[in-house]
């Protein structure tokens, strides 16, 4: 008896986890270009980013030791991108980028084992393959920033482009991950251009083996319905 509530309670606890992590993805995507003139861009990237670190925190944290692994990358990462917005230290900046590739690819990996051990497909398994996506993204925006950092003029914008920073390499990313390329950023080293086509590359196998998962788990609901 006490274990069914405690197991209600946890399920309960854990329904949306994805739902408010998707969102908190989207408002950094989508508010920080439009209220940029109001409040600092900075502050206001690191307000989504604190979001989406609490947020993929709490998704990540349905076992304990899984938690505890979130936990440790992501408070590091949380200190060292609030300390360089007040300390104009490049090395803070460059060991928050390297902290945040390590905890998204930490919780891409994590909500990928959710999807795949589903049987079912639900709204939760839905949003979080929309979630993987974006994180996959915004992983390797962080990427960007440290070839940046490490080979100065890694990357080339043009003319009347936003300026050089995580604003930057997550639009980059984005064009780069979705094969838009449109050509207003450009790779200038091997490096640089290795990643960004290892970036398309991932965008495009995630997106067929996903289908094909999510195909493959529908077809199996189906065939189940029938034979019951």
């Amino acid at each position: 008896m006490v274990n069914n509530i405690y197991n209600s309670l946890i399920q309960n606890c854990f329904k949306d986890r994805f739902l408010f992590l998707l969102v908190s993805i989207l408002c950094l995507l989508i508010f920080t270009p439009i209220f940029q003139g109001i409040i600092g861009v900075h502050i206001l990237m690191n307000v989504f980013i604190t979001a989406i670190l609490i947020f993929g925190t709490y998704a990540a944290s349905k076992k304990t030791y899984i938690a505890i692994t979130a936990v440790s990358l992501a408070l590091p990462m949380l200190v060292l991108i609030w300390t360089s917005h007040f300390v104009d230290i490049p090395f803070l900046v460059f060991m928050g980028d390297c902290f945040a590739i390590a905890f998204l690819a930490f919780l891409v990996i994590v909500i990928l084992s959710f999807i795949f051990s589903e049987h079912e497909v639900t709204i939760n398994v839905i949003y979080a393959s929309i979630v993987v996506y974006l994180l996959i993204a915004i992983m390797w925006a962080f990427v960007y920033s440290v070839l940046e950092s490490i080979h100065p003029g890694s990357f080339a914008a043009g003319e009347g482009q936003i300026e050089a920073g995580r604003r930057l390499y997550i639009y980059y990313s984005f064009v780069t991950i979705t094969t838009l390329g449109y050509g207003d950023i450009t790779p200038t080293t091997d490096l640089s251009n290795t990643f960004s086509f290892l970036e398309a590359v991932t965008g495009q196998l995630y997106i067929a083996i996903l289908i094909a998962r999510l195909v493959g788990i529908q077809i199996a609901q189906s065939m189940n319905k029938r034979a019951s």
